[in-house]
């Protein structure tokens, strides 16, 4: 069992390491950084199934680190929550396939309530459909799902969530964002404890 353990590790591991890393991602931060920070728009990150919780986790992970972003179900889009987008919004979408039905749609309504609204697509499959809609795509390497059935959302949504930090991170350094906003975003609980210490010690 140990060595079994070691050996799922491992495959996780290369996963991630075997991400590309291409001007996509400085692509992506300019992209949000435009749209969110200069335009005051939002993020809104969507997803259908497993992909959908990766997305969830995303937005709002942006959300308390300085980028205000939402996860928009692409279902309940299309029966009345797509109201919540708005013309100066980014789309994230992701989608390992590249050709999730739900999400194609998704696009097409967007457009039709806000034409030509910037989209970042993360993908394991850079030639799909959802790729070709893009204006940035970040491709997870395509990995072998670790599933011993090879069909469970596994690894796949391993490397969709390293890239979501990516972005994140890469976004916190763009804006600056510090422990003292940190903590304004955090009123309860051990991290708001913890950021309102350590901007504290910084004065």
């Amino acid at each position: 069992m140990i060595e079994e353990v070691q050996k799922l590790i491992k495959h996780e591991a290369e996963a991630i390491l075997n991400i590309p890393v291409t001007d996509q991602f400085e692509k992506a931060i300019e992209l949000i950084n435009e749209r969110v920070h200069r335009q005051k728009g939002k993020l809104v990150a969507s997803g259908m199934g497993k992909a959908g919780q990766i997305a969830l986790n995303i937005a709002t992970t942006f959300s308390s680190t300085g980028t205000p972003a939402v996860f928009l179900h692409p279902s309940d889009a299309q029966h009345g929550d797509l109201g919540v987008v708005q013309p100066n919004d980014i789309l994230l979408l992701i989608s390992n396939s590249g050709k999730t039905r739900e999400i194609l749609e998704l696009v097409d309504l967007a457009d039709n309530l806000y034409q030509g609204l910037p989209i970042i697509v993360i993908t394991g499959n850079p030639d799909g459909e959802l790729a070709q809609l893009a204006d940035v795509t970040l491709f997870t390497g395509n990995p072998a799902e670790v599933c011993i059935l090879g069909l469970t959302p596994s690894t796949s949504t391993t490397t969709m969530t390293v890239i979501g930090d990516i972005l994140v991170v890469l976004m916190m350094k763009q804006i600056g964002f510090s422990n003292e906003e940190y903590a304004k975003r955090h009123h309860g609980g051990y991290l708001g404890d913890k950021s309102r210490n350590q901007a504290r010690l910084k004065k």
